[in-house]
């Protein structure tokens, strides 16, 4: 299937790797290829995300990522449902926070500059991987560009797409931003 990404889109996934790495990640994930195509420029998706979350209101998002990160990668959707069942995350959170430091939920290794290497692509990053093919195919095109990849995170559920969502990125808002920007 990589045969099919164009060069921007295989940049977004070199990027992805490499946030991964810098951060000490096991593995890719939906996250790191977000970051990746925030990192772009002078593509479509650049260009759509620029539009529609300038970056004036990057860190809003890039907290919004944090926080479910603080969360074990809950959705707020996940949060809620355990409040139904009178789990309250926050507090779990507060507890191990408490006792095992900030960010101990986050997965965020301590030996982060040691592993160096290829990180495998978690099952999540690979699903944003296949539905960028199913993307691509829907909208009759020969290749999986980055705006694929771009839409295809809007569609997966899970933090990433809400808070994608939360900051009006949405598959049809990006469709949108793609059919009315000029040609690159």
């Amino acid at each position: 299937m990589f045969e099919r990404f164009t060069k921007a889109a295989r940049e977004v996934v070199r990027g992805a790797a490499e946030h991964a790495e810098r951060g000490g990640a096991a593995a890719v994930t939906p996250e790191h290829l977000l970051l990746a195509l925030l990192d772009g420029q002078g593509t479509r998706a650049a260009a759509a995300l620029g539009r529609l979350c300038p970056p004036d209101r990057r860190p809003s998002l890039l907290s919004a990522l944090s926080d479910a990160r603080r969360r074990a990668g809950l959705s707020r959707a996940d949060a809620e449902a355990l409040v139904d069942l009178g789990i309250d995350v926050g507090a779990i959170v507060a507890r191990v926070e408490e006792t095992h430091g900030t960010g101990a939920l986050a997965g965020d290794r301590k030996d982060a500059g040691r592993r160096s290497g290829r990180r495998p692509f978690s099952r999540e990053a690979k699903s944003v991987l296949e539905k960028s093919l199913r993307v691509a195919l829907a909208r009759k095109d020969r290749e999986i560009r980055d705006e694929h990849l771009l839409l295809a995170l809007t569609t997966t559920g899970g933090v990433v797409a809400e808070a994608l969502a939360d900051h009006g990125v949405t598959y049809a808002a990006v469709d949108t931003a793609l059919t009315t920007a000029a040609p690159l």
